[in-house]
């Protein structure tokens, strides 16, 4: 994390973020408008929203912008966790709502970027997260393991039709955590957007970077391809002997879990980036979908004039 101490010289700081489907230019686009708002004499920052940016060494399949990216911009929670330890939304909220708070009272506007949806509306909307308890995610966890998925989605139906509605049934750990939460006796949010949620901070501006399906397809291919040729298998070996395998979140990462079977020789180095580039495209359909439910969400063709989002 880098410090700069300039403030801003032209109101109130305010809270912006940006959003969307992977490969849309979020990260471009977030740099662009920290240097508008400096060159008009607000101070910004930048806030990372990526689940997977967080990890220290996820880089070349997370697209982590380097440090001679960032165009001298300060960035906060890239690079914070080990890949062994685990990555909880609930960990994220109090620290990403700290650096923006940091940022503010600074003089600075903070630019909250990244294409996780429930870590970006934890920053920008008012929720709150029920206690995590761990003898009950481990008992979960162990039925998981013995009686499979289907028997946990059925008793999210059973005992909230609504959340299970709402949620990614297909991932694991958002179906134990709907239930970890119920069986506390809390209401859940169920790892979704409320109906009709508040923002965190009066004034936030949120700006989607939309991009047609077609050529947004071609270019999630396309990345994936040049994630290989730059590296991807050697950097999720090196990652392996820091502990990649033993971390919850880290190892499940799109690219890395690919990248881990070719490294046992379970895929090809094709069939590795095919599925890479398969399980990519369905999730930027989901991030769509959570991001186009946004209240007050301003879409803008990628790529986006900085400028055109402040007024004269």
């Amino acid at each position: 994390m880098t410090e700069d101490n300039s403030t801003t010289t032209s109101g109130t700081p305010k809270l912006w973020a940006i959003v969307g489907a992977t490969g849309t230019g979020k990260s471009d686009l977030a740099l662009d408008l920290a240097e508008t708002l400096r060159a008009r004499g607000n101070h910004a920052e930048i806030v990372n929203a990526d689940a997977m940016q967080l990890y220290r060494g996820m880089d070349i399949g997370t697209a982590k912008l380097a440090v001679d990216e960032r165009r001298g911009i300060p960035h906060h929670l890239l690079d914070v966790r080990d890949v062994e330890e685990e990555a909880a939304v609930a960990w994220y909220q109090p620290l990403a709502r700290a650096a923006v708070t940091d940022i503010h009272s600074r003089g600075g506007d903070a630019i909250v970027v990244g294409g996780s949806g429930l870590y970006v509306s934890s920053v920008v909307f008012d929720f709150t997260f029920p206690p995590r308890d761990t003898a009950i995610r481990e008992r979960l966890q162990r039925e998981l393991d013995d009686s499979g998925l289907d028997a946990l989605i059925a008793r999210l139906r059973r005992l909230d039709p609504g959340t299970a509605d709402r949620i990614d049934t297909r991932n694991a750990r958002r179906v134990m955590r709907a239930l970890e939460v119920l069986e506390q006796g809390s209401a859940t949010h169920g790892a979704a957007l409320p109906s009709d949620p508040a923002l965190w901070q009066a004034g936030t501006r949120i700006i989607g970077v939309h991009v047609d399906r077609p050529r947004l397809v071609q270019r999630l291919d396309e990345r994936v391809e040049r994630m290989w040729r730059a590296g991807l298998e050697t950097e999720v070996a090196a990652l392996r002997e820091q502990g990649l395998e033993r971390g919850v979140t880290a190892r499940r990462a799109i690219g890395y879990a690919q990248a881990l079977a070719q490294l046992d020789g379970v895929l090809s180095e094709r069939e590795a980036i095919e599925q890479t580039q398969a399980l990519t495209r369905r999730y930027a359909r989901r991030q769509v979908s959570w991001f186009k439910r946004y209240p007050g969400l301003e879409w803008h063709d990628s790529p986006v004039e900085a400028r055109s989002l402040l007024p004269d």
